[in-house]
């Protein structure tokens, strides 16, 4: 069996999702693009596209034309898949994986279902053993990570990934899921440390400062499903901030999160500070 790697997103599928963004595209235009992909990881341009639905990119088809389903989805109407995880070190490439993984669906302001589970290891480095409190010993009788990644994998469908520092949960399951030649990620994605920069007044946005400014009450910092729950707070917190009349659609929201100005100034780095304490000493030697 031909094993299922892939490389990075290859630049003609970004072209692709960018240019979605903005008009739908002719099926069969749609499909003579696949075709073109040398990344791509079937020679059925038919077959590739059956694979990105399979890996949670949002198409459809409608009138024999593609489009992202996000970009006519209202924010009130999508399903916001939010997910954390706890793992025993930070790179799969070098044999670390997920012990625990959590997740919360949202959709217009409910939560309509949760996902939880450890996952079986090995080994626990105790610095994260003192992090987390799990232990090896609560390991013992939890299921295999290719079982969990493949729950999770039918859990999650086509929504929108959120989670409180992006980059890290949905590469790390994503290149877990590569590594059991179960596909890989392709939803939409959307990260709550962004959203809240441009939507809530705090000092810091890591989300235990967050989860105080907010007076969201929950425990067991550290563990999937609770920091998972904790985010979906925060997200609802910003969504209540938004403009509405501005922000209508799903895609509107992720570029909103992406490209807006913070509502709080990021702090300044420290020579930037210098040379405003040296114009305030010089200032108050001229008076």
């Amino acid at each position: 069996m031909q094993s299922m790697k892939y490389k990075n997103k290859s630049n003609l599928l970004i072209k692709l999702i960018e240019r979605l963004k903005k008009e739908s595209i002719l099926f069969d235009d749609f499909l003579n693009e696949l075709e073109k992909n040398q990344d791509r990881f079937f020679d059925n341009p038919e077959l590739e596209f059956e694979l990105l639905l399979s890996n949670g990119l949002p198409l459809e088809i409608e009138n024999d034309k593609v489009f992202l389903k996000t970009t006519k989805t209202l924010i009130s109407e999508q399903t916001f898949c939010i997910v954390d995880i706890e793992t025993n070190g930070g790179h799969v490439n070098k044999g670390h994986q997920i012990i625990e993984i959590g997740a919360v669906k949202y959709k217009a302001g409910q939560i309509i279902d949760k996902y939880e589970s450890l996952v079986y290891a090995k080994t626990i480095p105790e610095y994260i053993q003192n992090v987390t409190n799990i232990t090896p010993k609560m390991l013992e009788n939890a299921p295999i990570l290719k079982n969990v990644l493949e729950e999770f994998k039918l859990f999650l469908e086509d929504d929108v990934f959120v989670a409180h520092d992006i980059k890290f949960d949905y590469n790390f399951i994503s290149n877990s899921l590569e590594k059991y030649d179960l596909g890989k990620l392709e939803n939409r994605k959307l990260c709550t440390i962004d959203l809240a920069r441009r939507t809530l007044k705090a000092n810091r946005y890591g989300l235990s400062f967050l989860k105080k400014t907010l007076n969201i009450d929950i425990d067991n910092h550290h563990r999937a499903y609770s920091d998972a729950l904790s985010t979906t707070y925060i997200l609802e917190k910003s969504f209540s901030a938004l403009d509405n009349k501005k922000i209508v659609t799903v895609e509107d929201l992720i570029k909103f999160s992406k490209n807006s100005q913070p509502i709080v100034p990021k702090i300044k780095v420290k020579h930037e500070i210098k040379e405003e304490e040296k114009k305030i000493c010089s200032h108050k030697k001229n008076i």
